[in-house]
């Protein structure tokens, strides 16, 4: 293991306008992500604990395609791009996962920070021309478009829930624990 690293710690403003805290809330749960996976060899980048597969490198390289994906897919209404592009997900439906085991903590970290930066400028040009109620490009078959609201809070829900895997596969490879490196 190298050492753990922690970043500045992103809290959601206690009064902020609704964007400012969906964003928050969302920037946080990036945090804990990044946080989990810091400082980590190749090996402990590809634990695993009990029956489950997913690992911490495994999370990150899912993480980033969802970034890329929210956003190009249901904002854009436009392909994903590299490396996403070149996967037949229907016959390997877990690539982003198993594929993780090929790459390093470095490659993974630099491929989940870029997905969320290119997240992080389509976010902010969005509400550059107004506010959460901004609908998509992407179109269900009834018509419906999302709005930013709700793929910002997609993206929560998605970050929370493999927050908790990645809490107890850290623990298991270090003893790692915790929300905030501050504490």
């Amino acid at each position: 293991m190298t050492e753990t690293i922690a970043e500045a710690w992103p809290e959601p403003p206690l009064a902020g306008t609704e964007a400012e805290a969906v964003i928050g809330a969302l920037e946080r749960q990036r945090a804990t992500l990044a946080w989990k996976c810091s400082g980590l060899d190749a090996e402990g980048m590809q634990a695993t604990v009990g029956a489950s597969t997913v690992t911490l490198g495994g999370l990150l390289k899912h993480l980033a395609h969802v970034e890329d994906s929210h956003f190009a897919r249901l904002w854009l209404a436009a392909p994903v791009g590299a490396p996403w592009d070149a996967v037949d997900w229907e016959s390997d439906p877990d690539w982003d996962y198993r594929s993780a085991a090929q790459d390093t903590p470095e490659q993974l970290l630099a491929l989940w920070r870029e997905s969320v930066a290119r997240s992080r400028a389509v976010v902010d040009g969005a509400l550059s021309t107004g506010g959460l109620e901004q609908l998509g490009a992407y179109a269900t078959r009834s018509g419906e478009h999302p709005n930013l609201r709700r793929i910002l809070l997609d993206l929560v829900e998605e970050y929370a829930r493999h927050a908790g895997h990645a809490d107890l596969i850290r623990e298991s490879v270090d003893g790692l624990t915790g929300e905030d490196p501050e504490m």
